[in-house]
């Protein structure tokens, strides 16, 4: 793993960053309050990546977190969302996806599966956490 990646950043992106934190779905929160705020390697919320906002990204294993929609089933978001991982995983991003019905339905296994990535990218045990299910 990389120990520094410079990611450009959009600053004008900053008031749609802190609105997507203002306003989180509840999917996200429950994904944050309950498992990424104590996780370490640390994440953060709404990470300004260029043109794009990340909804976690853990910087020291270059993973990001997607959580998605119904709209991002729609054939123009599908289309997005692939130029936009292609063009993470040119900074050697990881970028997981999961549904909102994922973290409703299947929460341990969302963890699970973030853990296991994190860990594999650090080539190490997966993380600690506290308060994880």
């Amino acid at each position: 793993m990389q120990d520094k990646i410079f990611l450009p950043r959009n600053k004008n992106l900053k008031p749609n960053s802190r609105e997507l934190r203002t306003n989180s779905t509840k999917q996200e929160n429950r994904l944050w309050y309950n498992f990424l705020k104590n996780m370490l390697p640390r994440f953060t919320r709404q990470r300004i990546v260029n043109n794009y906002i990340l909804d976690f990204y853990c910087h020291k294993a270059a993973v990001a977190i997607e959580l998605d929609g119904s709209q991002h089933y729609e054939a123009d978001a599908v289309e997005y969302d692939k130029a936009r991982t292609e063009y993470l995983n040119g900074f050697g991003i990881e970028v997981l996806r999961f549904s909102n019905k994922d973290v409703d339905n299947n929460f341990s296994g969302v963890c699970e599966k973030i853990k296991m990535t994190v860990g594999e990218r650090l080539n190490q045990k997966p993380p600690f956490e506290r308060g994880c299910p």
